[in-house]
């Protein structure tokens, strides 16, 4: 910011000089300000130095404004307002915000909650806009650019982010409905090592990640990037699909089986991540209890933090 005639200026005289120009009297700007009248008429000295002005002069009928008091008085009213909206503590009003809410969402989170997410914001801020767009390997980069406001991110929280529990989901195992698998409840890990998979790759750490941390390595035979895509290869196939299951009301029961996953591949948990320099910043923390409340139901837990301890995208 450039320096300018504020640097050389005690900012201390100016409620005096409001109390001055506005009071037109010593011991009434003094007794407005709680000062005595001793140091009100030591701060009228100085600020009489300060602009090489009388500003007050003593006449018959009491003190009156000099011309330079009385264009300082004008100018005043404006500059008190904006200092006192400056140093007043920041609201925000959904109701009539204009503000473009940015987020960062894979497939699996706009159908798990992305229509009662933009229908909560609509609703709450009519004037807002909503932008989301796909979560991949640039979204905490933008983050820190402040080009993004939230991701939706299904891995722990990297350290210097925020982040918040959202809520945790478990895993199935999608199959064609005429796989050998297909008439089974659930797989045992053996068996889901048996079998070919279908990943989806959506630009972050996976649940690849997460297997080979347990020492596990599956059989990729396709990679897709979309979970919406996925169900729809099956068919035909000996593939095994593995996905977050509040998918499954998405999936096609009549041509795919869903089963419940092999327990060493543990839980799935979602979380909103967001950059610490809006930690405090009103529209933020709106916008993060929106998110939290649209991701609402099934989920375990909410809190605030910085280093959720588990997760993994599939």
């Amino acid at each position: 910011m450039l320096s300018t005639h504020i640097d050389r200026v005690d900012l201390n005289l100016l409620p005096p000089l409001v109390a001055l120009l506005e009071e037109r009297h010593v011991s009434r700007a003094a007794g407005r300000l709680a000062l005595s009248q001793p140091a009100m008429s030591r701060a009228l000295q100085r600020l009489r130095r300060h602009f090489g002005d009388e500003l007050l002069v003593r006449g018959p009928d009491g003190y009156s404004l000099t011309p330079r008091a009385e264009r300082l008085r004008a100018q005043l009213a404006t500059v008190v307002t904006e200092l006192d909206q400056l140093f007043a503590s920041e609201s925000f009003d959904p109701a009539t915000t204009a503000q473009s809410f940015r987020l960062a969402v894979s497939d699996y989170t706009v159908s798990a909650f992305g229509p009662a997410l933009v229908r909560q914001i609509l609703k709450r801020a009519p004037n807002s806009t909503v932008a989301c767009e796909a979560l991949d390997a640039r979204a905490f980069d933008k983050l820190d650019a402040g080009t993004l406001d939230l991701a939706v991110y299904g891995r722990p929280v990297p350290e210097r982010y925020s982040g918040q529990h959202l809520f945790t989901d478990s895993f199935v195992c999608v199959v064609a409905a005429e796989h050998p698998l297909a008439q089974r409840t659930s797989v045992t890990l053996a068996q889901y090592l048996r079998w070919p998979h279908l990943s989806i790759d959506i630009g972050q750490p996976g649940l690849d990640g997460l297997l080979e941390a347990r020492d596990i390595v599956r059989r990729v035979a396709v990679v897709m990037p979309y979970h919406v895509s996925g169900p729809g290869i099956l068919p035909g196939t000996d593939l095994i699909l593995t996905v977050p299951s509040r998918l499954v009301s998405q999936l096609d029961s009549g041509r795919t089986k869903v089963l419940d996953a092999p327990r060493e591949l543990g839980d799935v948990a979602f979380y909103a991540v967001w950059h610490p320099r809006v930690d405090n910043d009103p529209s933020h923390r709106w916008l993060r209890e929106i998110v939290r409340g649209a991701a609402g139901p099934g989920r375990r837990a909410a809190k605030d933090h910085t280093r959720p301890t588990d997760g993994a995208q599939t």
